[in-house]
Formats: C-alpha cells, structure tokens, sequence
C-alpha cells in the first residue's frame, strides 16, 4: 500500500483526505456510517464568538450537479463548542478543526483565542468569505487588504497551524492567498462556494430567502481545480484544495494541481461513505501506477 500520509505545516494527516466545514456536522453525525478515526481530519461546521441564528428557510436548493445553500453560518457560539461540543470529539482518532467565522477582525482574532486553549485541536481554517459589517458588508475575502486584515489579527492571537479558505469570488485568487501568506497563513485552502442564484418561475421570487447562496457540487470543480492550480504555484505555503470532489480521480486531479490535501463536501449528502471511498481508490490508484507515495503526485502538473 502507497504512503498517504501528508503534512500541512505542523499539522500532520494520515491521508490527505478531510471533510469541509458545513458538510459534516461535528462529526459525530456520521460516527454510524463513517470510522471517523480513518479519515485525516474532520472540519467541523463554522463556528462564531456569539450564537447565530443563520438565514430564514428556504435556505438550501438543488440545481443540476450542484446544491445552492444561504444557511447563513447558524451555529451556538464558540463558547458552547469549547464546553458542550469539544469533550466530545477530542479523542475521535484523527485531527479536529474548526472553521472560525466573524463580522470583524477582532470577532476572528477573539474566537480564534478561545479555540487556541483547546490542547486537542491543532488547527483553524478562516472562512474570509464573511461580510465586512463595519465595510458595508463586502466579504473580507474579496479584497488583499480585507484577507490581510483578518490573517493578522488572527495570527497574533493564534499560534498553531492556521488555514485560511479562498472565496472564489475574486478577480485574481492567487493575490489574494499571497496576502494571507505574507500575514503569517500557514496553508490556503479553496474554494468556497461560488455565488449563484435560482428563481421559482411559478413564483416569480428567488428560491432562496436572501436570493442568493453558495453554489457547490460537482458542477464547480472545474473552476475550483483551475484556482488551485494558479495558487499553487504562486505560494510557497501548502494549499488545501475542495470544490466538487466525490470521487478519488477527483480528489488525485487537485493533488496533482498542487493541492496537499483535500476536502470533500456536497458529495457527503450523496453518499455519506463517500470519504473512505476517496481514501481506498485514492491507494488503488496510486498502487495501479507504481507510486509508493501520494508525494509524488503533488504538484506534478
């Protein structure tokens, strides 16, 4: 069996193979269908410092090859994931990460702080598609100095292995993961979801109760491989890379992109096994082709 273990700064995966924030629950959701000890990390659903209501229903849509979703980050606060939900996954086997969300810098930063007392959690992804509420509600992420802003407040308060995630929704995504590099980022990961839009023509009003949401699934994974492609090669940093994949020939294409890990989300709801598949046909493959490491696909294209 080829070698899948990979590393992302100090953090170290038995395989390259995680779930996305959002798609998985905490986990714990999935302990009956999934040996979660199996996987190489678990993101778990975006957390904030306060509670979170999240958007009105409708909030999640179907489209062809794809799901549109504006669940709106709902969640209890960091808090309640420090004292409820940490005791319960801190021993699942495998690395517990946890997607911080914020409406301002020093939200990041503080919610950030909390997460950092948590000896068994070893790192943070940022989710710097959030609105700027202090800005007019442009997202932190579609600008080098609003990613920049939120990476370094973070970065002072946070001192293990900080991951931040891409929105897509930029003119040049590689600038914008050199200014997350530049503050202290110690990998990138992308995409997000691409914004996009359905309209009940019977209704004649937008599907969704804010008119627009995420899109995901199969249908992004072109545009989301082709940006890993170009941030791998503009950073030095490891980049994670997600957005589309359910298969292991998905999940081999963004390593050979350059990505270091991946993260698999919308295919969960398809087939909630879907992760182990991707790890086993991921080391068939490789076996198939004579590799005796996943290292030696990274970045070969």
């Amino acid at each position: 069996m080829a070698k899948l273990n990979v590393k992302i700064d100090r953090l170290s995966l038995k395989n390259p193979v995680m779930t996305a924030s959002g798609t998985f629950g905490y986990g714990l959701e999935f302990a009956d269908l999934v040996p979660l000890h199996s996987l190489g990390g678990i993101i778990v659903k975006g957390t904030t410092l306060h509670p979170r209501q999240g958007n009105d229903y409708p909030r999640m849509a179907e489209t062809a090859q794809g799901m549109l979703n504006c669940v709106g980050l709902q969640n209890r606060g960091v808090d309640y994931f420090c004292r409820h939900i940490y005791p319960q996954v801190k021993d699942l086997g495998t690395n517990v990460l946890v997607n911080v969300s914020g409406s301002s810098p020093d939200d990041y930063a503080e919610c950030a702080a909390r997460i950092n007392d948590l000896e068994q959690i070893p790192a943070i992804e940022l989710n710097i598609s959030c609105p700027n509420v202090k800005q007019g509600g442009m997202a932190f992420g579609v600008t080098c100095e609003g990613a920049a802003s939120v990476v370094r407040a973070v970065r002072r308060r946070y001192d293990k292995t900080l991951i931040v995630k891409l929105s897509p929704n930029v003119t040049s995504i590689a600038d914008i993961a050199l200014a997350c590099e530049a503050e202290g980022a110690d990998s990138v990961s992308l995409i997000n979801t691409l914004m996009g839009m359905a309209i009940d023509v019977e209704r004649r009003r937008p599907v969704l109760s804010i008119g627009t949401g995420g899109l995901s699934g199969p249908c992004v994974k072109p545009v989301a491989l082709r940006m890993v492609w170009q941030v791998a090669h503009a950073v030095k940093i490891p980049v994670v890379g997600l957005g589309g994949i359910s298969s292991a020939l998905d999940a081999i294409e963004f390593l050979m992109a350059g990505a270091t890990a991946i993260e698999i989300g919308t295919a969960n709801f398809i087939d909630p096994q879907v992760t182990t598949k991707v790890i086993s046909g991921m080391n068939d493959w490789l076996d198939a082709h004579g590799c005796q490491s996943v290292q030696e696909i990274i970045g070969v294209v």
